[in-house]
């Protein structure tokens, strides 16, 4: 029976050598693909202690067994290394149509090794890989990168890049491929830390399945649930432009740097607000969701900007942290980011401490430069997003995140830095929504909301059991979500496609993509979720981390949150110890957050006991 377990394409850019090899069928069997081959290889391949903007570091730029095939929403693609934001295991994901382009290549997975003397790109195609100069775009934005690598190179090219902040090493600097970002974690960061510009692709449509018959006849059956479905009708319609409404409404919009729970007046941002502006929309590899929302300002200060987005976590990110409800303005940012090359949620929590920071007179007009970050003045706000990604001015001290801003300037700011680990937390506020902080305080990859997403906070949903959004006691609820999205993640399916019908069907696809009938087993692919996040686990033990590091801020720990007019006034997310004991043991760790040796052993983790110790 034929087997496809999915090559690997290794480049390193000190030597310029660059070799093929096929992944063992052990790590297919325990880790599918996607994420799950990320953090294998990465524990195998990176020394503890490894500088992340040193040439030791490696870039995983991995696509799916899925991708590029008929199958709806599983074309995405991730950059998995170690972070500079936070010293952790990191792994960031992106959509357009790089991950379909990649797996053309016939390779699901390039390891990127070392550092090019110069600024570089590489390109693959059919003849061969090359590294090239990439003097004529060092400096360039990240448009104008990738269109002069289709002039150059051809209209059936894709990249994934980075813009000037990448180049300048900004701390949560994003790989952009079209207008989509692999944005947290500061991989942008990571690739202009070794003069590489971008990863080009030039290929044409191929398809490497195990079982081609079988695997499309399923992904027919799975367009058909898709289509049907409500929810992905519901997507296809608003993308993301509205959850504004819904988190608004119950408190937990965080506002002010994370002192609010609503955005006062916050009509002007609705989602109906946004559609007046809608031009058009934009989607991934095989995708008939085309969630990406354009949006285009055709009058005011903000006249001409034109970006595909905001969606809901950049739209809270230039309105909330500062208060503000410009939707123009908001639109204007989330281009200059995707220009410039970064994470909208960082950017956006970053800026937001830095107002309050003035506010509370710990930086003045003369460390701005004359700008009044004061709340609400939105045109501030769009001026330090593009001051961040070039390292102009005060920009140069928050292109390093709260944390780092923090420990540069001390006087108690500190209290005020919302981060886990050093990532910025996104637009989810944790003291109305405890399941999702909590998700924040133990994510492998620091304040992530799409690490384990609580649908059951925010939306009310019932699985796998129904919940109160101010228990502080959902553990399994935690551990449930997280371990769902690693699986998911292994496709790479995209995040919102879990609630489109069709999950029964992920296993049977996987199973003829890669030929291994095993994945189909009742609660296979449960033990691959929990097998990955425990190695994830183990990675950022090796690296130092551990109890300490899963609190959540000490804003939302000890200050009751202020919503104005929702339930959950005066909330504090007091019990982070209480929480981490039930979690820890229900993960079979110790108290101190280290997967044991007889979890690790379960779950065929065995190498990494060593290291534990």
């Amino acid at each position: 029976m034929a087997i496809n377990t999915g090559t690997i394409l290794r480049i390193n850019l000190t030597t310029g050598k660059t070799s093929e090899e096929t992944v063992p069928r052990q790590i297919a069997e325990d880790f599918v693909g996607g994420r799950g081959y990320g953090v294998r290889y990465l524990y195998d391949e990176l020394e503890p202690g490894t500088d992340p903007l040193g040439p030791d570091n490696k870039v995983l730029i991995i696509a799916g067994p899925l991708a590029g095939t008929a199958a709806q929403a599983v074309s995405r693609w991730m950059v998995v290394t170690k972070s500079p934001a936070t010293g952790a295991f990191a792994r960031s994901v992106c959509g357009a149509d790089f991950g379909a382009w990649l797996k053309f290549t016939g390779h699901e997975m390039l390891i990127i090794e070392g550092k090019a003397k110069e600024p570089s790109y590489v390109h693959i195609s059919d003849g061969g890989v090359k590294i090239l100069p990439a003097d004529r775009v060092w400096g360039k934005d990240t448009g104008e990168t990738q269109q002069y690598f289709e002039d150059t190179h051809g209209k059936n090219t894709r990249a994934a890049c980075i813009g000037p902040a990448g180049e300048k090493l900004v701390k949560y600097a994003a790989v952009v491929s079209h207008r989509r970002t692999a944005g947290r974690t500061g991989t942008g960061a990571v690739l202009g830390s070794k003069n590489l510009k971008a990863v080009v692709i030039t290929a044409n449509r191929a398809q490497t399945l195990a079982r081609p018959d079988e695997y499309e006849k399923l992904a027919r059956e799975q367009v058909q649930t898709v289509l049907g479905n409500g929810a992905f009708q519901s997507h296809k319609e608003w993308g993301t432009t509205g959850t504004q409404d819904v988190t608004n409404a119950i408190g937990i919009y965080p506002v002010r740097n994370f002192i609010y729970g609503q955005l006062e007046d916050y009509s002007g941002i609705t989602g109906e607000s946004y559609r007046r502006f809608r031009t058009g929309d934009m989607g991934c590899y095989s995708c008939a969701a085309r969630c990406g929302k354009v949006h285009t300002i055709t009058e005011g200060p903000y006249k001409g900007a034109h970006s595909e987005g905001p969606e809901y976590e950049t739209i809270w990110s230039f309105t909330g942290p500062i208060e503000s409800d410009s939707l123009e303005a908001s639109v204007r940012a989330d281009e200059l980011c995707d220009d410039l090359g970064l994470d909208t949620i960082s950017t956006g929590n970053t800026i937001g401490f830095a107002f309050e920071l003035y506010d509370k007179g710990l930086i003045t007009k003369k460390d701005t430069g004359g700008l009044e970050l004061t709340w609400g003045n939105h045109r501030a706000m769009v001026k330090l997003v593009e001051m961040i990604g070039r390292r102009q001015g005060i920009g140069d001290l928050l292109a390093e995140g709260t944390r780092g801003v923090a420990a540069k300037i001390g006087h108690g700011s500190a209290a005020y830095a919302i981060n886990v680990k050093g990532l910025e937390l996104p637009a989810y506020e944790p003291r109305g929504a405890k399941s999702q902080g909590y998700n924040y305080a133990t994510a492998s990859i620091g304040a992530s909301h799409c690490y384990g997403y609580a649908a059951q906070d925010i939306f009310g949903a019932p699985f796998p059991h129904p919940t109160d959004r101010f228990d502080e006691g959902n553990a399994d609820i935690v551990i449930f979500n997280q371990n769902q999205t690693a699986w998911h993640e292994c496709g790479v399916a995209c995040a919102f496609s879990g609630g489109w019908g069709w999950m029964d069907a992920f296993s049977k696809l996987c199973a003829a993509a890669r030929g291994i009938d095993g994945y189909t087993e009742p609660g296979y692919l449960d033990a691959v979720g929990e097998r990955m996040f425990n190695l994830e686990r183990a990675f950022n033990v090796r690296e130092g981390l551990g109890r300490k590091d899963d609190y959540l801020p000490e804003r939302i720990r000890t200050e009751g949150l202020h919503t104005r007019k929702a339930e959950g006034e005066g909330q504090t997310v007091a019990h982070n110890d209480a929480f981490l004991d039930k979690y820890y043991a229900l993960r079979g760790w110790t108290k101190d957050g280290v997967p044991t040796a007889d979890k690790l052993n379960e779950l065929n983790l065995g190498f990494a006991v060593k290291d534990m110790k």
